[in-house]
């Protein structure tokens, strides 16, 4: 008798659950209590049940973020991280990449993600490593999540190429504290040929960008790679092909130096 009654004040607790969710979701933790305990015919102990969902769904985490650049030869542009809700993505492989990311996969430039994403009402935070991060380098920054931005994504151009990134779609943040390991690939957005030459990384111009720390590292006066792709959405990088001829050849990366495989980053994340 007390396993059936048991088991009927589970079913009731769960299509209460389900009837008063949406309602958590507008409401303050005491609001959305308040309004369990005056409806639900259930005893105190299910009244506390509601209570700890209820305020487990309205409680934001605080996240200590590092994230380290893998390779031996590539640097990262500013990176944008944000937390986001589960509609939202700052890329998806096999769908071509909007205007913003091709901003940022060919040039760097993180201003028109972020403004995607502040529209959004992301928490988001941007160039943690305040510039170029080096190969074999990291940058650690901390970031809270309202409790409606439960996923993490990721972005930042990778050099030398023409439109690669290393990228993070839409992790799903854990609700347990603790420490997560994800490694990240590359990748392609598909907008621009790898040619591996140099060039001025402006969207929808043929080229790579050149920074400072890379120019004395490449080659130049390259033929090219290729001028055409035959994926035009974003992909797993197949990684630069180079050659070790720094005044010639078909492409103006060095292969001893910059050529790489998957993945190309750590990150690292505690859930507090």
């Amino acid at each position: 008798m007390r396993d059936l009654q048991a088991i009927i004040q589970l079913h009731t607790f769960i299509t209460l659950t389900k009837t008063y969710q949406k309602d958590w979701y507008n409401l303050t933790a005491k609001e959305s209590i308040m309004k369990v305990i005056k409806k639900s015919p259930i005893t105190s102990t299910l009244s506390v049940l509601a209570l700890a969902l209820a305020s487990s769904s309205t409680m934001a985490q605080d996240l200590s973020i590092t994230v380290t650049n893998l390779t031996q030869g590539l640097y990262f542009t500013p990176v944008i991280t944000a937390a986001h809700t589960s509609e939202n993505h700052i890329f998806m492989s096999g769908t071509m990449a909007s205007d913003e990311l091709q901003a940022m996969a060919e040039g760097g430039s993180i201003s028109g993600l972020s403004s995607i994403l502040t529209n959004a009402d992301a928490n988001i935070n941007e160039n943690p490593a305040a510039g170029l991060l080096a190969p074999a380098m990291s940058a650690s920054f901390d970031l809270t999540n309202d409790s409606t931005n439960t996923h993490l994504s990721l972005a930042a151009m990778v050099l030398p190429s023409n439109d690669g990134f290393v990228g993070l779609d839409s992790w799903k943040i854990p609700e347990e504290a603790g420490t997560y390991t994800l490694f990240l690939n590359a990748y392609d957005a598909g907008t621009e040929a790898n040619d591996e030459l140099r060039g001025s990384g402006a969207p929808g111009e043929a080229g790579m960008p050149v920074p400072p720390p890379l120019d004395p590292l490449l080659g130049m006066n390259g033929t090219g790679v290729t001028d055409v792709e035959s994926n035009d959405k974003v992909h797993i990088h197949r990684g630069s092909l180079g050659d070790s001829d720094m005044a010639a050849g078909i492409s103006d990366i060095n292969n001893s130096v910059q050529r790489w495989l998957n993945p190309v980053a750590k990150l690292t994340i505690t859930v507090k």
